[in-house]
């Protein structure tokens, strides 16, 4: 365990959550919150900047603690009949630097969460400009397209039942054209969280989604 950053006790806080989703357990067990997920997981961030940067110079690895790349653990429950106030995962989102906060733009991401903890890049719900400017990409650069698949990058995301409107029904990559999101994501065991080789075990599954992430990146008029 030496030299990790997340330990047991940040899944166990997890899980407890889940059970006890309510400000009161939540202030209780506030300290456990701060030592065991939410300083471990800005640990990560501010180490993570170097590695990154080496796939791609332009990503933005910020490791403050309020509006940087960690999600808040409260819920937007406005618009939600779920009222329960926390999340019961952590995560963090890197975007591109350039990208505007309102702008659709990949990214890679990390999900903590007992039982799925994931990471890996793309582009989720993108607006519908940039999910234009990708499905065009597609359809002018098909050898580019079809090369990610040849890397063995399997591009998961919802789609659509029709290629939409605009594109040829048939095309040979209808069924790229039907996706409304481009990602790919690598699953992580809670002991591969805990390993003191946890960071590069991310930042190998974020260079495996490269290729899909610089095709993305591109699509939308950035530099990879």
């Amino acid at each position: 365990m030496s030299g990790a950053y997340f330990s047991p006790r940040l899944f166990q806080f997890l899980r407890e959550l889940e059970t006890h989703n309510d400000r009161a357990w939540f202030e209780a067990n506030r300290e456990r919150y701060e030592a065991h997920v939410k300083e471990p997981m800005l640990r990560f961030i501010s180490d993570l900047g170097t590695p990154l940067r080496k796939i791609s110079p332009h990503l933005e690895v910020d490791p403050r603690p309020v509006g940087g790349a960690m999600f808040r653990i409260h819920r937007d429950i406005r618009f939600s009949k779920d009222k329960s106030p926390y999340k019961t995962h952590v995560g963090a989102h890197f975007p591109h630097a350039r990208a505007g906060p309102d702008e659709s733009a990949p990214g890679f991401y990390i999900h903590l969460e007992p039982a799925h903890s994931i990471g890996g890049g793309g582009l989720w719900h993108p607006d519908s400009a940039a999910l234009r400017r990708v499905r065009d990409r597609i359809v002018a650069r098909p050898r580019e397209w079809n090369a990610i698949a040849d890397a063995g990058i399997s591009v998961d995301g919802e789609s659509l039942k029709r290629v939409p409107p605009g594109y040829t029904p048939d095309h040979p990559l209808a069924e790229a054209l039907k996706l409304k999101d481009f990602y790919v994501m690598e699953q992580f065991s809670e002991k591969q969280v805990c390993a003191a080789d946890f960071i590069k075990t991310f930042t190998d599954a974020c260079r495996a989604a490269a290729p899909l992430m610089k095709f993305l990146t591109q699509a939308v008029g950035l530099p990879w």
